[in-house]
Parts: C-alpha cells; structure tokens; sequence
C-alpha cells in the first residue's frame, strides 16, 4: 500500500531534503583525483552527526556505512572503501538521512576531471532522463508513465536501463511501496498499474548502463556492477507529488 503524506509530513521531509542537498553538495566538492572512498565516507558521517540526522543506510540489511561510492562500472552500494578516485572516473555518491522520523534519499553521479566523450554523454542522458520522468510524476498518471518515458529517452540515445534494481516509496521507511521501475514490457515486475495521487513520496532513479543492463555482485559483497564492465551513471532525487506535478525534496 502506498502511504500518502499530510502536509506537515511532507514539510518536514522537505526539511531533511535540504540537509542531505546540503550535504551531497559538501560530499561533492571533494570528489577528486587522489582522495579514497573510504575520506568520503568519514566526511558523510560528520555532516550527518552535525546536522541532527542519522544515516538512512547504516546498518540496512547489514550495510555497514553511511555513503554509497560506486565508481564506473558499479551501478550502486559501493563499499566506500580503499579505491583511491582517479581522472577520467565516474563516480556516483548515493546517501540517504532519517530526520525528525522521516527518510530522504538522492544520488549523484560526478565526472572526475577530464572524461571521455561516452561518459559525457551517459552523464547528460542519465540526468535528463530523470527529469523526463519527474514530467511524467503528476496526478493522475501511472507509474508505468514515469517508467516508459525514462526508457524511451535512454534508449533512444543508445544505453540500457538497468532492469535489476528499481526506484521506490520513501517515509517513515528508507524503502515503501511503490517499487519505481526504469522500464516497461512483459519483464515488468513493479507496480506498474497504481496511480499518482498527491501527498505520495518517491524516489526517482534511472540508473544507465552504456553497455548491457545485466549486472553482477561486486567483490566488496555490497555493490552491484555491469556484468561486460561497461560504464554507468546514477542519478536519484526524492520528490513529492502535488496536485499540479511533482516537486524536488532533494536538489543538485
């Protein structure tokens, strides 16, 4: 069952948005050549404890830190461990904090640097799509709606969506119903049929292979990366449907 949020559930979500933006943005600065996952992480769990939240993902189904550093071929839950950050990586941070009883979560994929031409393009595709697909988040709509239209755009310019992990409801839980898919067809297993109405919380995340969407576990037990090592790129904002559309609780 999708649970609807009153107005001053949404408010105070809209509070812990700013601080995880807030915090993304500060996380981001540092992502450069020569800095290990593992100082992201450190600097995440001080600007978390300093700002009156909790982590979203510490100790979640045994996840053991606050951030999520995935790095080109790894789609999502790197460890953030020794891997030292290089020129020409993709990076994507993901990071979720519990505030005043409510949970906020968003994704951002950095490019490091000089990058190659591919991931130039991965980067904008992946980003856009996430906006076509907020277009679609209003009153009325399916989320088989938001679905299609991220997989059409992505396909369109000649990735895949990654068809093993999915977008999803967001609360008093880190993950709620609706499971959000980043396709549509016969293989859709989500909730493709539930309509949008106001006062739902979600979260967006098209997450895009430039290679084939079939992924493997990554060796740090936690993260999930492309099975032929192709590049991915990850991008997630929580928003909140209105009756007008939707709006962004978390911001890039």
């Amino acid at each position: 069952m999708v649970e609807i949020k009153t107005p001053e559930e949404i408010g105070i979500m809209t509070e812990g948005g700013k601080i995880l933006t807030n915090i993304m943005k500060e996380l981001g600065k540092k992502v450069k050549p020569g800095i290990a996952a593992k100082d992201l992480e450190t600097l995440a769990e001080r600007l978390i404890s300093g700002s009156g939240a909790k982590p979203s993902f510490k100790g979640y189904q045994g996840y053991p830190a606050c951030l999520c550093v995935s790095i080109n071929e790894q789609v999502v839950h790197g460890l953030p461990d020794n891997r030292v950050i290089k020129q020409g990586d993709l990076v994507s941070l993901d990071l979720g904090i519990f505030y005043k009883g409510f949970h906020t979560d968003m994704a951002r994929t950095f490019a490091v640097g000089k990058v190659s031409s591919l991931a130039k393009k991965l980067l904008k595709v992946t980003r856009k799509a996430l906006e076509i697909g907020k277009k679609q988040a209003k009153p009325g709509n399916k989320i088989k709606d938001i679905s299609l239209a991220i997989q059409n755009y992505v396909e369109k310019n000649g990735f895949n969506v990654i068809r093993e992990l999915c977008g999803h409801g967001i609360g008093k839980n880190i993950h709620e119903d609706p499971q959000i898919l980043n396709f549509t067809g016969e293989d859709f297993g989500g909730d493709e049929e539930i309509v949008l109405k106001p006062g739902m919380t979600l979260c967006l995340e098209p997450m895009v292979s430039a290679g084939r969407w079939k992924l493997k576990k990554s060796k740090d037990g936690f993260g999930y990366e492309t099975q032929d090592g192709s590049l991915t790129c990850h991008f997630e904002q929580t928003i909140a449907i209105a009756q007008s559309g939707c709006y962004a609780l978390t911001k890039f």
